[in-house]
């Protein structure tokens, strides 16, 4: 998530709206991986080898984006020297206590109110949205069955950095939500409509939600997200993203067997048949998807199973896509999957379609 240090006093949610990526960067922070000895009772359940294949990645992401933008890492009491000595010094760690790492659906989402200045000036207000959590689906449903402890990290996070706090009831986590800056947002039916997250609301009720807490005026529902996103149940960020206002990415197959193919041309369809809350209609762009990847015997073996986490079987389709890429100030942070023909070709896609930005 993107974090603005700015400090001011004002309680009411009104008259903000969701910050779009190139605006509001100044700071990234994100949580780490670092679950490395079973004696300090870190969670082994998430991700294989004891979290060591994820750390060096997230430290490669870490040290790409601090050369565009300040980033703090955040991990626990019992990893914070890990963290400390695996990253560089220009890179701040904080403590924090999680359950999971991903501070994009359990940190809080960032809003923003502009006002002019007696002197002509635009002055930027920030705030963050606590929404509601529950391990991506609640007991039966979820990932993991203990999520105290995500529940407080926005609360945290806007602690630390001296923001107001928003708090609301309705479950929802970032990576189903993504806006273009400008009234228009958009998410998945299948998420947000999903009787493990709000099932006492309709969708005419979570759109409204959603327009008031993100001061958007049109919600694009696309019914799908990403095939194989079981986890989140479907986010819109590995489906759909918008590289800026009037032009989308959306996640593509050619091939007409992949159960992707059908989601993508449902997708699509609604996309091409609607019009943004200015009334633009939409520029669709297609990112492939590579693979279809799997998980290998291999890596299931070396994630450690708990009755109380979701199991991680061999086998299980992956929900690797390009779309959920990070926008920094500088630069674009786009995944890479070991695929050379759809990994070269997203480069080339995303270097094409920033280039106009």
């Amino acid at each position: 998530m993107i974090l603005i240090r700015v400090t001011f006093c004002f309680l009411s949610f009104q008259f903000f709206e969701i910050c779009s990526h190139p605006e509001c960067v100044v700071e990234l922070l994100f949580e780490t991986p670092f679950t490395k000895k079973k004696e300090k009772k870190e969670r082994l359940d998430i991700w294989r080898d004891n979290a060591l294949h994820a750390q060096l990645v997230f430290t490669k992401v870490a040290i790409a984006i601090s050369k565009f933008e300040p980033v703090t890492v955040c991990a626990s009491s019992a990893q914070w020297e890990n963290a400390r000595s695996q990253l560089p010094e220009n890179v701040r760690v904080l403590e924090m206590s999680m359950n999971d790492s991903w501070f994009r659906d359990t940190g809080p989402t960032f809003v923003v109110r502009k006002n002019g200045s007696t002197h002509g000036n635009i002055k930027q207000h920030i705030a963050g949205i606590d929404w509601n959590f529950n391990g991506w689906g609640g007991v039966d449903d979820g990932c993991y069955q203990d999520w105290s402890l995500d529940l407080l990290v926005a609360r945290k996070i806007l602690g630390v950095e001296k923001l107001p706090r928003f708090p609301h009831f309705i479950i929802l986590e970032g990576g189903s939500i993504h806006v273009d800056g400008e009234g228009t947002c958009l998410t998945t039916e299948e998420c947000l409509l999903n009787k493990n997250r709000n099932p006492n609301m309709t969708k005419e009720q979570i759109e409204d939600q959603l327009k008031a807490y993100l001061g958007v005026q049109k919600v694009i529902w696309l019914p799908y997200g990403l095939y194989g996103d079981d986890d989140t149940n479907g986010h819109i960020d590995n489906m759909c993203c918008f590289a800026r206002p009037g032009v989308v990415l959306l996640s593509w197959t050619d091939d007409e067997k992949d159960p992707q193919f059908i989601r993508s041309m449902e997708a699509e369809s609604i996309l091409s048949n609607t019009s943004d809350a200015n009334g633009r209609r939409l520029e669709i762009i297609k990112l492939h998807v590579p693979g279809p990847l799997y998980m290998t015997d291999e890596e299931a073996a070396g994630v450690v199973q708990d009755c109380n986490a979701k199991p991680r079987l061999p086998g299980t389709r992956l929900a690797a896509s390009y779309v959920n890429f990070y926008i920094s100030t500088g630069g674009i942070i786009t995944p890479q999957f070991g695929d050379q023909k759809w990994d070269d070709e997203a480069v080339r896609v995303l270097s094409q379609v920033f280039s106009k930005s």
